[in-house]
């Protein structure tokens, strides 16, 4: 018998073979036996010619065929029907035909069957890729907008409970005029508190619109000249008391670059570094140090501040630097801006983060990990641009102007305190 004529005599066994046992339900079988019988035809042109790319178009249509649910429940139908068609194909062959006859059909067939199951397995891989990037973009299109989302209710709320704020405000201001006037007492430690709340309040609020203005890229630096040590002064000024309240010490060592003019935004960067000493002070237990160094490095400052505390975690060392990042459980959070492990709405670091990269700029942390026993502690760098211009034309001006005369000012007091000794006597 020849393979031409083997391969006809198995077509309507075959097919019912494998319809059998790897479809179930009629109407799933009649539409499966349809595609088998396609199948089979193909795969008598491919054994006859030789050539694999008659059975291309339908292993294309099967192996791109999974549907939603094939692919979100890993499902490698197709493959497993191709590899089932290679072991039932051997066994209907060897219950049909003659051996010789069964042997020169799987001597043909299964390296056939064989490429077809590795062309399938590829286009059925390549389906599931190309599905599993779909659902990764749109997961990280619901992640943007609910950033967004996040971003617009910051702004919104920020905004809408400023006015009420300023109306709250003003009244307890005037009520406070009012008691002091009667020399109320409690009635002004009563007002007192209030207004206590209502500053706390309000820099929260305003840490809120500093949060929507770096996340649109709204952001507005007011270039000027400034000396980091200056501000490191006003800062151990302003922390001064809470330092002393929590009998910490803090260390502010002189460094090269620390003295040098750079163009910067002073407000926001002041506000950048108090954000974190304070974070120093708030995670280091009492009686434990805060110290600042820092060196010059080419077109860079470098800003290290350590501290004795409870460090951080490598796993949450990125985290709070996003908004609302906080660490450990909140309902075991003490209240209060600077007192121990205290709480916040977890956006002074992303504020501080938003600054410096703002300036151009970056800010990382170092920390063995967490231990309130050992106190690991936390090392917190900050990179500035040695910025020696400012980026404002007029600003250049004006303070080259002001370099001019200054040095014309300097110039003339050191010849009046130094008369030239040259001169002969009248």
């Amino acid at each position: 018998m020849t393979l031409q004529t083997s391969l006809q005599k198995l077509r309507t066994p075959w097919v019912e073979r494998i319809s059998r046992e790897l479809a179930s339900g009629e109407g799933v079988r009649a539409g499966f036996s349809e595609q088998l019988v396609r199948f089979y035809e193909l795969l008598e042109q491919t054994v006859m010619t030789g050539d694999t790319a008659w059975l291309d178009p339908i292993l294309y249509d099967w192996g791109r065929s999974p549907t939603e649910t094939n692919l979100e429940e890993g499902d490698y139908n197709v493959s497993f029907v191709i590899n089932r068609m290679i072991a039932l194909s051997i066994e209907t062959a060897r219950e049909t035909l003659k051996q010789k006859d069964a042997l020169e059909f799987i001597a043909a067939v299964v390296p056939i069957l064989t490429h077809s199951l590795s062309v399938v397995v590829r286009y059925e891989m390549e389906t599931r890729v190309a599905h599993i990037s779909s659902e990764l973009g749109k997961t990280q299109d619901k992640l943007q907008q609910l950033d967004r989302n996040k971003s617009n209710f910051i702004s919104v709320a920020a905004h809408e409970l400023k006015t009420p704020l300023t109306l709250i405000e003003g009244y307890t201001s005037m009520m406070v005029d009012i008691a002091q006037n009667s020399e109320q007492s409690q009635m002004n430690s009563y007002l007192e508190g209030v207004n206590t709340g209502i500053h706390r309040l309000r820099h929260i609020i305003d840490d809120m619109i500093d949060v929507s203005l770096i996340d649109n890229n709204l952001l507005i630096l007011n270039f000027q000249p400034l000396w980091i040590s200056h501000l490191f002064t006003l800062l151990g000024n302003e922390l001064k008391r809470t330092v002393e309240e929590r009998k910490q010490n803090l260390t502010v060592n002189p460094f090269e670059g620390s003295e040098i003019m750079i163009y910067a935004d002073t407000e926001r960067l002041y506000q950048a570094l108090h954000n974190v000493i304070s974070n120093a002070i708030k995670y280091t237990p009492d009686h434990g140090t805060i110290t600042i160094n820092g060196r010059l490095l080419p077109g860079f400052v470098e800003i290290i501040i350590t501290d004795t505390g409870i460090g951080i975690s490598p796993e949450h060392q990125a985290i709070i630097f996003e908004k609302f990042g906080q660490l450990g459980r909140t309902d075991l959070h003490s209240s209060g801006k600077t007192k121990f492990k205290g709480g916040g709405p977890g956006l002074g670091l992303p504020i501080t983060r938003g600054i410096i990269e703002a300036h151009g700029g970056t800010i990382w942390v170092e920390s063995e990990g967490y231990d309130e026993v050992k106190l690991n502690g936390s090392t917190f760098h900050i990179l500035l641009p040695t910025r020696t211009e400012p980026t404002d034309p007029s600003m250049t001006k004006f303070f080259g102007q002001f370099s001019q005369d200054k040095k014309e000012l300097e110039t003339e007091t050191s010849g009046k305190e130094n008369p030239s000794t040259d001169k002969s006597p009248a």
